[in-house]
């Protein structure tokens, strides 16, 4: 029986392409190198803030990383002042997330974002809507690593076999199988379909209404089963 659903946030529950884009070409160009096209920021972002910068860096004309401490340094800064910089929900998403509730599903995110800017954007956007949030600390690795969805299913007293893990990218996809949690991956984020089923996601949606779909299955399939 499904209990829960994590949720990864960039690409899945909010749209931060142009916020992240805007945010680092704004940065590289203060540094004298390459404004990038905002659609490279599908790919730069999905493993955390520092990897996005070094990524971009690289592409931007620094391929040695020469302006990487600095540049990470103002990267997060600049976030952590204004996380909702460009920053909008999906269509879809609130409806998505109020039926789950009616239905006492229990609802967590597990981002990449630094801890902090995570609860902040979480708690903007949605309330107190979601009972966990959780994003990357010095006690949290960064996905794949499966210990944010863990600790989620842990505070929320779920084992990890009543969670779906939904995201938009293969690492979103990686890190639910790591943590023996249902896969799904979504299709209107940052990611295409090959690499979500290339990555092992289990089910694969076109919108958000779908995952409500594959909850009221599954949980029809369990009680037919028992």
């Amino acid at each position: 029986m499904i209990k829960a659903c994590i949720f990864d946030l960039d690409g899945t529950l909010a749209n931060t392409l142009e916020s992240m884009a805007s945010v680092a070409n704004e940065l590289m160009k203060e540094l004298g190198l390459k404004e990038m096209p905002v659609d490279n920021f599908r790919y730069y972002c999905g493993e955390g803030a520092d990897m996005l910068v070094r990524r971009c860096l690289k592409d931007a004309g620094d391929p040695e990383l020469l302006h990487y401490e600095n540049a990470r340094q103002i990267y997060r800064a600049r976030f952590d002042a204004d996380p909702l910089y460009k920053v909008c929900i999906y269509q879809g998403i609130p409806e998505l997330l109020e039926k789950l509730k009616e239905e006492n599903i229990l609802l967590a995110v597990c981002s990449n974002k630094p801890h902090e800017a995570a609860v902040k954007v979480v708690k903007a956007l949605f309330g107190d809507l979601f009972d966990f949030v959780i994003g990357q600390s010095d006690s949290i690795r960064r996905k794949p690593a499966p210990d944010a969805p863990l600790k989620a299913a842990e505070v929320l007293e779920v084992l990890p076999q009543e969670c779906l893990y939904i995201g938009d990218t293969g690492t979103d996809m990686e890190t639910g199988k790591a943590a023996d949690m249902h896969t799904v991956g979504v299709l209107w984020g940052f990611r295409d379909r090959e690499e979500l089923e290339r990555n092992g996601a289990q089910w694969i949606v076109e919108k958000p209404d779908d995952i409500r779909k594959i909850y009221e299955e599954y949980h029809h399939d369990q009680i037919s089963c028992k």
